[in-house]
């Protein structure tokens, strides 16, 4: 038996309203128009969320001067990045999995809507290895 993956029930839902977005917009346009209609379908399924809102990065026991703003955080507790480019890449992983290192979040999702036929997706777990903080 497997196991479980983290924040499945509200994965899941996030992932249909992109796929709404997708069936409705399909692919081309810019990151900001998906931005916008997913704000719309997020609503509209009722799934919380806050948009573009800065977060608070560390280095150590210091608190930095600089903030990462994703896409979105839904639920209070996932970080929900989107992409408009014809595939995900090691760089856009890489850009969820430092946010998720940063903020303690545990996890991430990737959302390319540039991508044909279908809306390209990706779970991004904070995977803390031991020996790893």
């Amino acid at each position: 038996m497997g196991e479980k993956l983290i924040y499945e029930v509200e994965s899941y839902a996030i992932r249909g309203a992109c796929m709404d977005v997708y069936k409705v917009m399909g692919n081309g346009f810019l990151e900001a128009v998906y931005q916008e209609c997913l704000e719309i379908e997020l609503a509209k399924c009722g799934i919380p969320f806050e948009a573009q809102k800065p977060l608070k990065l560390s280095y150590g026991d210091r608190t930095l001067k600089q903030r990462y703003v994703p896409d979105f955080i839904c639920y209070g507790k996932i970080v929900l990045e989107l992409k408009a480019v014809s595939k995900i890449s090691s760089d856009h992983r890489a850009q969820v999995m430092n946010c998720l290192k940063a903020t303690g979040f545990q996890l991430g999702l990737l959302a390319n809507f540039g991508h044909y036929p279908l809306l390209e997706w990706e779970r991004v777990p904070n995977i803390k290895r031991e020996g790893n903080p």
